[in-house]
């Protein structure tokens, strides 16, 4: 393995995808290891602690959405989920129980390493090591994407975490459902996915007790989006 580049764990029971993906990634600069079953995926998630996983919904035994339930109960390494199915239940399922993004079956593999950089670049920034925003009573340490109110560790997911990050970095001003839905789901995600902001602002706003009749923490903005509220 190459020293200085990024771990990539691909996950998928079809050797021909396997095969094409790890590809692709190797040849835009990154080291790949490989699963069949989520087992497996789990076993090297903690062994090896990747940098990123690309993980098919659809695997045997244990599928792509309970490895993501599992992974979530201690790491917060970014997951870019597969599936073939094309419904929008299953794929706010997906990002639900904690996946970054998706990509539905069949996929350009061109498009699937700038999905893969795309999250590296959104989860990780790459000056955010040790950098620390606050709010009121909140510090969100972007570097163990950890979340503390009044030093207290509050438990959000990946993507509500995004979202939280995203709002107080923005320092007040107003971001519109479209960009939120760039933070949790990518630039290009489909756009009836939008109403799932409104979904993700709510549990957001229930693990910071969060009152939106008097928030403290995230305004809405009627016809426009959310932002932070004014610090009293």
């Amino acid at each position: 393995m190459a020293a200085g580049r990024e771990l990539i764990l691909v996950v998928d029971d079809d050797p021909k995808i396997v095969a094409l993906v790890r590809a692709y990634l190797v040849s835009a600069g990154f080291d790949v290891i490989t699963a069949q079953d989520g087992a497996e995926a789990l076993r090297l998630i903690r062994e090896r602690e990747p940098r990123l996983v690309v993980l098919d919904l659809m695997l045997p035994e244990v599928d792509g959405v309970e490895v993501t339930r599992d992974v979530r109960r201690w790491s917060r390494v970014p997951i870019l989920m597969l599936t073939a199915r094309s419904s929008v239940g299953d794929r706010i399922g997906g990002l639900g129980e904690g996946a970054d993004d998706y990509l539905v079956k069949p996929f350009a593999p061109s498009e699937l390493v700038a999905r893969v950089k795309a999250i590296l670049r959104r989860v990780v920034p790459p000056d955010a090591s040790g950098q620390r925003l606050r709010h009121g009573d909140l510090e969100i340490d972007l570097d163990r994407h950890e979340v503390l109110k009044s030093g207290r560790l509050v438990e959000l997911s990946a993507l509500e975490f995004r979202l939280l990050a995203a709002l107080v970095e923005a320092d007040g001003r107003v971001l519109s459902r479209d960009r939120l839905l760039d933070v949790l789901s990518g630039p290009d995600a489909d756009g009836v996915l939008e109403r799932s902001v409104d979904v993700y602002v709510g549990r957001l706003r229930a693990k910071l007790g969060d009152d939106p009749e008097q928030p403290r923490y995230v305004t809405t903005v009627r016809g426009a989006g959310y932002r932070t509220t004014r610090e009293r």
